[in-house]
């Protein structure tokens, strides 16, 4: 029972990801099928219903599907955000020497199915493409691990998870640089004004979620109205949020121990004790002093994870991986091949090959109990792209269906497949044994 409730910070986030990569894969399973049904047309059709706002001069009306690809998963990426800061701050890559193993790893996940996908592309017109194979869906990727219970060391969940948190960062820079069109200056440095206040404000005076949300909304309107893909304020919003309080520790601990002097029952009170009015005043003290005690970033990262792994990412693999497939339908089978290889292939050669020269160059090091033959199976593992494949998917070919299409049946073959490789070498690798 201890052992349940007193969970790392880590292993809390593990157990979340790995819950919402089951999720995803229903979400697919059930797009994919009713896609594939007789009613794929009203699939079809309700993602583009338009829903919004507009009053005089002002509207703002989007279709369902953008409402989820620019709303909802600016969520997504805020989270990222908050990780990024906490992993660089206090987290699992807070130092160079922490860093450098999943760092190169990444690195080599991310040159090499990049420039496989060049490689193989044939076609100018799918060139743009090559942004798609580059980052790890974690929640996936996670989840396939817990599959194989205590055979996996914390240390190689570790290790995934900070390099797939570096290829998301690589893949939030690409989409800011690369898949952004027709950029509005303006809008961009009005945004980044209102940014730059915000993280004035929380640094000099004080921390407040409501004029954070007010000006996160106005800030993620600015973005969405100046090209660069409104998703990317989600990212920068995160790094205004504070780490920690500024707080006297002393004064913090003197008025806990006066409110829970108030709250302890008295010796003959029974079980079934109800607190009095000055009882439930301390308690609603103690919440009050809690919430000026408790990090603003951290809290927010527990409070958006549930939100993000059991709704937003399950929604968003609803929406966009119903692919309708049949014999009428024109796939180009050459875009779709070049994906799933440069999945596959790419991430397994990138990573596999980049860590083995970071260690035999001396720029890294192995995990604790960690061999070459468990990083042969996360490699593999690697190749499972899906949350920001398919985002980068609807970027690079708005508006071509046929390429998202195909691109998106690459994705799961190349996931599937990759998926079902790495739980294999894995599972060959490592001993069924208590961590």
């Amino acid at each position: 029972m201890i052992k349940r409730i007193f969970l790392t910070p880590f292993q809390k986030f593990t157990k979340a990801e790995s819950s919402a990569g089951i999720l995803l894969f229903g979400a697919t399973i059930i797009a994919l099928i009713w896609a594939n049904s007789p009613y794929g047309a009203f699939y079809e059709s309700l993602w583009q219903y338009e829903l919004g706002i507009s009053f005089q001069e002002f509207e703002l009306k989007k279709p369902l599907i953008l409402w989820i690809n620019d709303g909802l998963m600016a969520i997504f990426f805020f989270l990222i955000g908050l990780e990024l800061k906490r992993e660089l701050l206090i987290g699992e890559i807070d130092t160079i020497k922490k860093a450098a193993f999943p760092l190169v790893a990444a690195l080599g996940g991310v040159l090499v199915p990049v420039g496989l996908y060049f490689v193989l592309n044939q076609n100018p017109e799918t060139v743009r493409g090559w942004g798609i194979p580059m980052a790890t869906d974690i929640a996936f990727a996670l989840a396939i691990l817990s599959a194989l219970g205590k055979r996996v060391p914390l240390s190689l969940k570790i290790f995934l998870t900070a390099f797939a948190i570096i290829d998301d960062i690589a893949a939030v820079l690409v989409i800011a640089v690369f898949y952004s069109a027709n950029i509005q200056w303006t809008f961009i440095l009005a945004g980044l004004i209102l940014w730059a206040f915000l993280g004035l404000l929380y640094y000099k005076r004080k921390y407040s979620f409501a004029i954070g949300i007010v000006l996160a909304i106005v800030i993620w309107f600015l973005f969405l109205k100046s090209g660069v893909h409104p998703t990317i304020a989600g990212v920068l919003m995160a790094f205004t949020i504070p780490i920690k309080r500024r707080l006297d520790l002393s004064l913090f601990s003197n008025q806990l121990t006066l409110i829970s002097s108030k709250i302890k029952p008295s010796p003959d009170s029974d079980e079934g004790h109800l607190l009095t009015k000055d009882e439930m005043k301390s308690l609603y003290n103690l919440d009050d002093l809690s919430f000026e005690a408790r990090s603003p970033l951290q809290h927010l990262e527990h409070k958006l994870h549930g939100l993000v792994a059991y709704f937003i990412l399950p929604v968003f693999a609803f929406a966009n991986s119903g692919v309708a497939i049949s014999t009428n339908f024109d796939f180009d089978f050459a875009l779709m091949a070049n994906i799933a290889i440069s999945l596959m292939v790419g991430k397994f050669i990138g990573v596999s090959l980049f860590s083995y020269l970071g260690v035999k160059l001396n720029i890294t090091e192995l995990p604790s109990g960690v061999n070459f033959k468990q990083i042969l199976g996360i490699a593999l593992i690697a190749g499972v792209g899906f949350t920001m494949a398919i985002f980068i998917d609807n970027l690079a070919f708005l508006g071509d269906l046929r390429s998202i299409n195909s691109v998106k049946v690459g994705i799961i073959i190349g996931s599937i497949i990759s998926g079902i490789a790495g739980y294999t070498i894995l599972r060959l690798t490592t001993s069924n044994k208590i961590q």
